[in-house]
């Protein structure tokens, strides 16, 4: 027998598909599971009016008193729920966007499509308060535009009879310097009551979720994720790279336009839903990855974690520190050494090769 035969994982067959045996990676995504849940429980109990976790379980089963209903359901719950998607959301994202343009480095936040999503909210809420007020879906549909028509402006920049990933990421980052410059254009423009409001957005605050917001959202991302998921065979014969994925009869340039677009989607929806929370789509995939071992950036592992990064960031924002901050300064702040650690990695393995 073969090295490569024995050290083969066990397959089961179910009808004519071949799946891996890999009980590892189920105990570690049942983990994530078991985490994801307990820190949203810990989530909806914080507050200004505490509520015993096992009074929360109770509430979501249909019991507890009417205060503590309203409380919960009403306004904790639509929170917790929003941290989750936004979580999942960017964990997705970071995992489409490395694994097509197969970089480390290459997320939403870094790429330009988080500041692009921040310049479309921004402007409408810099545009009047009216137009915010309206309707609670004007500054979720104001940021995912944003973020589209930023994706759309770098694409185009970077085709040359297709789109090479790393051209793209340089691309990228010069877009995200550019939008960050309009952001602060908008900004010093403006009037300084619109400009705190705006301020308190950009900060990445899960305080004005509802569920008028949160149901069209977690919508649209069902469908991302459907498509992301259903493309997983084909986006893992991309990251072999691009002439063995033409070998293989893969269509390059429009399952790579379809992946981006996925990805992109995800990022502005989490955007729209929250505002900028940066470093999540970063780093969960990368964490993911060592997590469960796997060659590539898994999706549902990256989506996962996600959830678990955002989550556990609110709950750390308004319980352990003296001051309520809001989640996006959190991920920010434990972001940063994440992103030197990707840096000296990534450098250390250009100069073994």
């Amino acid at each position: 027998m073969t090295p490569e035969l024995a050290h083969a994982r066990p397959a089961v067959r179910v009808g004519p598909v071949s799946l891996v045996r890999r009980p590892a990676m189920v105990v570690t995504v049942v983990a994530m599971l078991t985490v994801l849940a307990a820190l949203t429980c810990l989530d909806i109990s914080r507050g200004d009016f505490a509520i015993p976790i096992g009074q929360v379980l109770d509430v979501l089963t249909g019991g507890g008193t009417r205060p503590q209903r309203v409380i919960v359901l009403d306004v904790r719950l639509p929170r917790a729920l929003t941290a989750i998607l936004v979580g999942l959301a960017l964990g997705l994202a970071g995992a489409l966007t490395q694994s097509v343009l197969r970089n480390p480095l290459a997320s939403p936040d870094i790429l330009g499509i988080t500041a692009g999503a921040s310049v479309g909210a921004v402007a409408l809420i810099l545009a009047g308060s009216t137009a915010v007020a309206g309707n609670a879906l004007a500054l979720p549909a104001a940021a995912l535009a944003g973020g589209l028509l930023t994706a759309l402006a770098m694409y185009l920049l970077a085709w040359r009879g297709g789109v090479d990933g790393f051209r793209l990421v340089l691309i990228g980052i010069g877009v995200n310097a550019l939008m960050v410059a309009v952001l602060s254009w908008l900004l010093v423009s403006a009037r300084i009551a619109d400009v705190a409001r705006a301020q308190i957005w950009l900060n990445g605050s899960l305080n004005e979720t509802g569920w008028s917001r949160l149901g069209p959202i977690a919508a649209a991302f069902g469908v991302v994720a459907a498509i992301a998921l259903t493309s997983v065979l084909s986006l893992r014969v991309l990251r072999l790279g691009d002439d063995t994925a033409r070998a293989l009869g893969v269509r390059l340039q429009a399952q790579q336009a379809v992946l981006l677009l996925a990805g992109v989607t995800a990022a502005a929806l989490a955007t729209a839903a929250a505002g900028p929370i940066g470093f999540v789509a970063l780093a969960a995939p990368q964490i993911a990855r060592m997590l469960l071992r796997t060659d590539g950036e898994p999706l549902i592992g990256s989506a996962l974690l996600g959830a678990v990064l955002v989550v556990g960031a609110d709950v750390l924002a308004r319980t352990l520190l003296p001051v309520a901050l809001p989640v996006g300064v959190v991920t920010s702040a434990l972001g940063g050494p994440f992103l030197l650690y990707l840096l000296v990695r990534t450098n250390r393995k250009a100069d073994a090769v």
